[in-house]
């Protein structure tokens, strides 16, 4: 398998947008994925776009991405925000997580953010395998809190 690693495009956004309802699917709610592709695009992509991608690819095709966006703590400062990191199902236990998670921590670096942070499921075993592999701190002091705008 020859996998690459490259900055996402506009152009890749229906592929990603693929990933993100197959995601969906895996965490049980398949029905809650209501962005459409025009303003994921345009988020990503517009004149003020608020997240930042990879993808692993093969052959041009997609097989998963990594999106991250800008967090900001008043007591740490900048950290980037790991939203979603998809690796379609068919290509699962082949290294792409991985390629996916150095390239992150790669930028992180390079934008001097000082952690990177992420949550996950915590019936998502193969996820938190995953991430115990990068030493990662699990967290079960804060509690996620959501307002729902109409």
């Amino acid at each position: 398998m020859s996998i690459s690693i490259r900055r996402a495009t506009k152009e890749d956004c229906p592929r990603m947008l693929e990933l993100v309802k197959e995601l969906a699917v895996y965490e049980r709610a398949p029905n809650e994925v209501t962005v459409t592709l025009e303003h994921f695009t345009e988020s990503g992509f517009g004149t003020t776009p608020v997240w930042w991608a990879f993808v692993a690819e093969e052959n041009n095709f997609i097989l998963g991405f990594a999106l991250y966006y800008i967090r900001y703590s008043t007591w740490k400062g900048q950290a980037m925000y790991l939203e979603d990191i998809i690796v379609t199902e068919e290509a699962r236990g082949k290294g792409i997580g991985k390629l996916l998670m150095d390239r992150l921590i790669t930028e992180a670096k390079e934008r001097k953010f000082n952690r990177v942070i992420w949550q996950v499921l915590e019936w998502n075993e193969p996820a938190i395998n995953f991430y115990k592999k990068y030493n990662a701190a699990f967290d079960n002091e804060w509690v996620n809190c959501t307002i729902a705008i109409l």
